[in-house]
C-alpha cells in the first residue's frame, strides 16, 4: 500500500471538534463558527446568511455543519447563498468537517459554516 502525505498549502484544516468547540490550526473557536481556505472565526448562526454571503466569487460551495443531527436550515439562508452563485451542501458538523478537510487538500473553492456539536 502507497501511502501520500496531505498537503494543505498555506490554509489550515480542522484539526478536531468537541462539545461547543472546533479547532483549525492552532486556534480553539467556540460555538458557531466560519471556516474558509485563509480564514477561522466566530459566525452568527443561521440567522446570519450576510457573512457567508460575502465570500460571493472567493468560493463556490458552502458546507452546513448543522450540529450531531441533520436538519433543513432556513429556506431563507439556503435562498440568499444560492441566489449569490454560492452552492450549499447541509450535513452533520462531523461530516461536514471530514468533507472540508479532504476537499481543501484538493486546492477547491470551499468553506464550511458549522454549528456546535453538543453542548459546551
Amino acid at each position: 500500500m502507497r501511502l501520500t502525505e496531505i498537503s494543505y498549502g498555506t490554509a489550515q484544516p480542522i484539526a478536531g471538534y468537541g462539545p461547543g468547540f472546533f479547532r483549525v490550526g492552532a486556534h480553539v473557536l467556540r460555538g458557531a463558527c466560519l471556516v474558509t481556505p485563509w480564514d477561522a472565526g466566530p459566525w452568527g448562526g443561521l440567522e446570519d446568511s450576510a457573512t457567508p454571503l460575502s465570500l460571493a466569487g472567493r468560493i463556490d460551495v458552502l458546507f452546513l455543519g448543522m450540529g450531531a443531527e441533520i436538519a433543513h436550515p432556513p429556506a431563507a439562508f439556503r435562498t440568499a447563498l444560492e441566489a449569490g452563485g454560492i452552492g450549499v451542501e447541509v450535513m452533520t458538523s462531523p461530516a461536514a468537517c471530514r468533507t472540508y478537510n479532504v476537499l481543501l487538500s484538493e486546492g477547491r473553492r470551499i468553506a464550511v459554516a458549522l454549528l456546535p456539536v453538543g453542548g459546551a
